[in-house]
Order: C-alpha cells, then sequence, then structure tokens
C-alpha cells in the first residue's frame, strides 16, 4: 500500500511517497518539492559483511538531464561522469548520514539519490538529503533517528529560512546545516560578496553573528525532525535482525601493553606527532609480538597493534583533557611554525611555498583571459555556465610518504578544493572578469592542508596582483571530550584528527569568517562550546595573518606574470575598435603582438601581453582610433585580382613580422602575408631570423582571393 505524507516545513511543501517505487531495496522513498521530484533508494547487504571494523557506506547523488528536459552536452547522449557537484552532494548527504550508523555495523550499504524531475528555484542539496534521510528511516535497517538539512541566508540583514535559489542570490550568507532534532552533526557556510555603490563587499561574519545563524537553523532542524519522526513512523518497516559486530580484544592484552609499554608509546606519539603514518608504532607492535608474553599465549600481531592503538589514543587524550599538553609539546592554542615564500616558480604567474609544521603546499596561480574558464552545465540552465575562479587539490601518496601512484581526482580532494574556493571567492574584487585558476599541491601533509591551501591561495592572488579586499587564513580546529571535560585544539594535527572527537576548519579575514566546514564525530555540539571554539580559531587565524601579511611585503612579481593596460572608452564606440568583420582588432593584436579583451557593457578595454612598450602603443593606437572616431574612414578596400595575377613577380617592403609570417606592403597597393613556410625551402625557426621590419624584398603571387593574396619570397 502506498503511503503518503504532506508536509508544510520550513516555508516548503514537501511530498514523500513510500511503497511506490524501488520496492525491493531496503527502503525507498519519492520526494517532491515544486516541480523538483528525487528518488532515493537504500540497499544493505546484511549476509555479507566484512571484516574490518567500519560502516562500508557508499552514497550517489545522480542527476538525469531529462528532468530538465534537456540532453546531456558533448558528443555522447548519456550521462557519465559525476559533475562536481554531484560529488560535493554526494559528500555532503555522507557526512549527514554516516554518524547514524551504529557501531559494528559492517555490512555493505549503497544510498542511491535520483534527480527526476528539477526545479531552478528548488535547493537540490536539501532536497536530497531528506530524501535519503526518508528512505533509511523508513528502512529495516537498526537505524530511527531523523536527520535532515537546512540552509540558511542573509537577505538585507534578516535570517531567512531555505530561501529560493533567486532569492540566495541577493544573500551574503549561504549556511548550509544537517541535525537530527537535538543534534548538529554537519555545517557549511560561505559569505556572498556584494557590489553596493560600486564598492566590493566581501560581507565577513563575525562569530557571534555565525553562531546566531546556526541557531536560527537548529531551531528549524528540530521542527523538521520531530515532524518526519512522527509522520514517517506508518511507512517504517519492521527492523531487521541484524548482529553488530563487536571488535573488541581481551582487556587483558590490553592492560598489559598499558602496563609495561605506556612510556614506549608515548615515545612513538612524540615521533607521530611529525607523521600521518603510524610506522613506529607499527614497528613497536611488531617488538612487542616477538616477546615472551606474546608467544606464550600465542597473541599475534594484529591483536597486538590494536592494543597498542587503543593505549595510544587514551594517552593522547588523556595529555591533551587532563594535562592540557599535546604529543608535539605544544598548548592547545599554539600554531606551528609557518614559513612562507612567494613566487618562487619563475615561469608561473605566482606561486607560494606554505610550511606549516609538518604540512606544506606549493600554491600556484594562472591567470587568464574572461573566456578561458571553466565551461559547465547545471541541470536547471539550458545554456551553458562559466567558471572564471577555480581551486585545484591534489594529494599525493608522498605527501604522507605512501608509495603510491597517482590517479584521478578524488572525492576528498574535490570538497577540499571546493571548500578553499569558498574561502577566497569572497574577497575578490567582483568587478575583476578575468579567469584565476589556484593549483595546491600538496608536498607534505600532518594536519590539514586544505587550511594551507587556503592561506597560500590568499597569497598567490595577492601575488599575481589580483584585487583582493583582504588576506585569508584557515585554520583547522579540535576537540577532545572526557566526560564533563573538554579541551579545544588550535591547529591539529593528523594524530589529533583521528583521535578526536570533532574536526571543523575556519577561514577568513581579520574582518571575520568566510568559510565554515565542521563535522561532529560526538553526536552534536552545544552552541556555547562551538562559540568559544570559534573564538580561539579566530585568534589562531589572526596570527596566521599577521605572519601572511609580513610574507605579503615582500612580494616580488613573478616575470611571466602578464602585463596589462586597462582603460575605459564611450562603450558605444566599441564597433570601431572591432571593424568589419573583426578586421580591425585582429590587425591590432598581429600588428602589436597583444590580447584584447572588450567589455561592451561597462566600455572596459584591457590589453594585455608580455612586451609593456607595444601594451602601450597598442593602447595609445586605440585610444587614438577611438577619438578619431567620427572622421575615420576604413581603408578603401583594394581588389587584388585587377592589380596583380599569379605568379607576378613584384616588389615590397616587410610592414611587420608575427609568428606564423610577414605582412608585405605591396608597391602597387595592398598588403599580403608570406607565410613562415614560405620564407625558405629550409625550416625557418623565427621570421626575424630571415626578415627585418622595413626590408625591401622581392616577392612572388602565390594565390588570390578576394581581398586576400598569398605570397612566397622570390
Amino acid at each position: 500500500m502506498i503511503i503518503k505524507c504532506e508536509l508544510e516545513l520550513n516555508q516548503q511543501k514537501e511530498i514523500f511517497e513510500f511503497n511506490k517505487v524501488a520496492k525491493q531495496a531496503n527502503g525507498s522513498v519519492l520526494a517532491q518539492m515544486g516541480n523538483a521530484v528525487v528518488m532515493a533508494a537504500v540497499a544493505c547487504e546484511f549476509d555479507n559483511p566484512v571484516s574490518e571494523d567500519f560502516t562500508p557506506l557508499t552514497v550517489q547523488y545522480i542527476e538525469k538531464t531529462y528532468a530538465s528536459a534537456k540532453l546531456p552536452g558533448g558528443f555522447i547522449k548519456r550521462e557519465g561522469k559525476p559533475s562536481d557537484f554531484e560529488t560535493l552532494t554526494s559528500r555532503v548527504i555522507d557526512r549527514s548520514l554516516r554518524p547514524l550508523f551504529p557501531k559494528g555495523f559492517v555490512y555493505p550499504t549503497t544510498i542511491t539519490v535520483m534527480v527526476l524531475s528539477a526545479d531552478k528555484n528548488i535547493d537540490l542539496q536539501t532536497l536530497a538529503l531528506n530524501a535519503a534521510n526518508a528512505a533509511l528511516y523508513t528502512s529495516n535497517l537498526p537505524i530511527k533517528k531523523s536527520v535532515c538539512g537546512v540552509r540558511v541566508g542573509k537577505i538585507a540583514n534578516n535570517l531567512v529560512i531555505n530561501p529560493a535559489k533567486d532569492d540566495l542570490e541577493n544573500s551574503t550568507l549561504d549556511l548550509y546545516v544537517a541535525g537530527s532534532k537535538d543534534e548538529l552533526l554537519m555545517i557549511e557556510m560561505k559569505t556572498i560578496s556584494s557590489l553596493n555603490d560600486s564598492l566590493h563587499h566581501t560581507n565577513e561574519m563575525e562569530e557571534e553573528t555565525l553562531i546566531e545563524a546556526i541557531a536560527f537553523a537548529q531551531e528549524a532542524l528540530k521542527k523538521a525532525n520531530l515532524s518526519y519522526e512522527e509522520n514517517f513512523e506508518k511507512a517504517c518497516k519492521i527492523e531487521a535482525k541484524v548482529e553488530l559486530i563487536e571488535f573488541s580484544i581481551d582487556k587483558e592484552v590490553i592492560n598489559y601493553i598499558r602496563d609495561n609499554f605506556s612510556n614506549d608509546i608515548k615515545d612513538a606519539i612524540k615521533k607521530l606527532a611529525k607523521s600521518e603514518r603510524a610506522v613506529e608504532l607499527k614497528e613497536l607492535a611488531k617488538s612487542i609480538t616477538k616477546n615472551e608474553y606474546c608467544t606464550k599465549n600465542n597473541i599475534d600481531f594484529n591483536t597486538i597493534f590494536e592494543a597498542v592503538n587503543i593505549v595510544k589514543k587514551e594517552l593522547v587524550r588523556t595529555m591533551i583533557v587532563d594535562e592540557k599538553v599535546r604529543a608535539d609539546g605544544r598548548g592547545l592554542k599554539d600554531v606551528r611554525a609557518i614559513s612562507i615564500e612567494t613566487n618562487i616558480l619563475p615561469s608561473a604567474h605566482s606561486s607560494c611555498l606554505f610550511t606549516r609544521g609538518e604540512t606544506q603546499a606549493l600554491v600556484v596561480g594562472t591567470l587568464a583571459g574572461a573566456k578561458d574558464g571553466q565551461m559547465y552545465e547545471v541541470l536547471t540552465d539550458k545554456s551553458t555556465s562559466m567558471e572564471n575562479f577555480m581551486v585545484h587539490y591534489n594529494f599525493p601518496g608522498f605527501s604522507v610518504g605512501e608509495a603510491k601512484p597517482i590517479f584521478g581526482v578524488g572525492r576528498r580532494e574535490l570538497g577540499h578544493g571546493n571548500l578553499a574556493r569558498k574561502a577566497l571567492e569572497s574577497t575578490i574584487d567582483k568587478k575583476f572578469k578575468d579567469t584565476f585558476r589556484i593549483v595546491s599541491e600538496i608536498l607534505e601533509s600532518n594536519g590539514s592542508s586544505s587550511m594551507a591551501t587556503v592561506c597560500g591561495g590568499s597569497l598567490a592572488l595577492k601575488a599575481a596582483n589580483i584585487p583582493i579586499s583582504n588576506l585569508v587564513a584557515g585554520v583547522a580546529m579540535g576537540m577532545v571530550v572526557e566526560g564533563n571535560k573538554y579541551s579545544i585544539l588550535t591547529d591539529i594535527m593528523g594524530l589529533e584528527d583521528h583521535d578526536g572527537d570533532m574536526d571543523f576548519k575556519v577561514a577568513g579575514t581579520k574582518e571575520g569568517i568566510t568559510a565554515l566546514q565542521m563535522d561532529i564525530k560526538l553526536g552534536g555540539i552545544e552552541l556555547d562550546v562551538l562559540k568559544e571554539a570559534l573564538l580561539q580559531a579566530k585568534e589562531g587565524r589572526v596570527h596566521i595573518l599577521s605572519i601572511m601579511e609580513e610574507a605579503s611585503k615582500n612580494i616580488v612579481s613573478s616575470p611571466a606574470l602578464p602585463k596589462i593596460e586597462e582603460f575605459s572608452i564611450d562603450s558605444s564606440k566599441m564597433m570601431v575598435i572591432i571593424g568589419k568583420g573583426g578586421a580591425t582588432i585582429k590587425e591590432i593584436i598581429e600588428k602589436y603582438g597583444v590580447n584584447i579583451d572588450l567589455d561592451r557593457d561597462n566600455g572596459v578595454v584591457k590589453v594585455s601581453g608580455e612586451d609593456s612598450s607595444k601594451i602601450i602603443e597598442a593602447s595609445n593606437f586605440i585610444k587614438d582610433l577611438v577619438n578619431n572616431s567620427n572622421s575615420y574612414k576604413s581603408p578603401a578596400k583594394i581588389d587584388f585580382e585587377k592589380l596583380y595575377s599569379t605568379d607576378e613577380i613584384v616588389s615590397g617592403k616587410v610592414e611587420r613580422i608575427v609568428d606564423f609570417g610577414a605582412f608585405i606592403l605591396l608597391s602597387k597597393g595592398g598588403e599580403g602575408l608570406l607565410h613562415i613556410s614560405k620564407i625558405s625551402k629550409q625550416r625557418v625557426e623565427k621570421v626575424s631570423d630571415i626578415l627585418s621590419i622595413g626590408q625591401e624584398i622581392e616577392v612572388k603571387v602565390l594565390k588570390i582571393q578576394r581581398d586576400k593574396i598569398e605570397l612566397g619570397l622570390n
């Protein structure tokens, strides 16, 4: 029997239909908001448990182009590799729902969300998570807690729950929060810049204001989840009897390790503070396995290694909570030593080598024209969109000492790059229309390489002379909770991330936060504690920013950075520069060896290239052309077919030289192209090796075609 639930929640009407589709799955739902329809299905193999102590959960969010009545772009008319948005949405759902699975649940599980019908005014990320939650909550898996997501915007200085996509464009905040009726589980946030009175506003958010927005979202989550649990109950399947595997070892073994090897483990912890790899612990476990106790009791390496890790975690947490000391000797608020070098790559437009402790990122920037951005498709848009600011993050195995080949970009790399882009994007002046790509190569990693990417990326922007409002720094925060005691950690390393209870990353300027990402492992966090953590993060961020600002004073522009001359003209005279069929602008580009970008709406002309003198000459020529446009007349069109004949030998003068040949001013009038391949029978590397501007030569007419004439050297 089909069960239908219609709910009015958080300014949205949501419709959930159970027992209608995908009935062979463990749980499924058809969910609708507006004209958007998604199907979510949960499938689990109770007869195929894995042997390791983890939950093998896979989340897939898939968009179908038929949902928006269009075909896939490109040559192949079938959906292929997931887009970045699909991958990032899959991560959001995974990070929100994974905490619901009980410890010891080791059965392969997939959660699949397919977009069947799209609506440009509906937030598909929110709908996808809510549908996945509905399918999971009503399935026969041992999970009976509802989790959903809400988005919060700030429009006209007012907080708005689940704003429509069009309204979000006028917001200065994009906050996405997932949680149950009483716990926050996942937070993603970024500020959105605005342009008011021709002034760029980054719209950083102060810590107290952000807490208010999160509290606002928490109330909406509580209301929604209470309603879901009440209304979905009638659609819940009978819970399957599933064994939760307890991965435990004999307490006697743990006590033996604790009593006899705690000091050795402490020594290993100090070395772990310099690496994310557990080599020292493995070596210690191997040596313990060979002793008399293990041999006599037939205890294998895996048991000892697990016991060593259990004691290691206890020691790390005790040191932090009780002694207020960390594995590397730092205090709870201390940031590791930072070193910064800028523009170390002479052939790159900008670069920054940012090192913090044992984490090192080489961040490289490349500047290009407005049309050189990344083209991509949005499901609800009929036309292709362009992304002009990109952050690409790479994490090779050698950064943590692992002998792994480099393959394609994974979900983690996409997620870290996306977080860094969110942190930096709002600082770029909205009047800047060119393309800028940042690539972060992680060369060493021991704690938050994504925040090193933010710091290095901000300096790469600065080094490329991109107009930014402020430098941005990022810091990774952690927390350890034991009973009623807790400790907040600034600039966590890999060891503290692994053994801690919370990991959140905060990025921003001295004025406030521009981006935040938080995952909570301990099942919720009090807002007062979160506020304390954010204020502690601010101290660390300001400290890092002071070091970055000193480094920025010593930036010397890269010799590879394009020289740019920018000026404004009357936009109505743009066609004077372009000329008939683009002839005038093409001639200017070839004559001066420059690139020209025209903004017809604002009348902005941008001339760039490698030779400053040629850029100035081209700019002056364009200005004169525009100023004299009232009396300017196009040169008379030459009828080459009347003046010249094929195979005729004529005299001429080299007018200008380009990479592919030379333009020759002919004695009877007009100009012809002498291609580089026609200059000599031997291969010519550079035209200037054979010809020079002003040189008089004899040429042979090879081909005449309307207003063009091709020449060969006689």
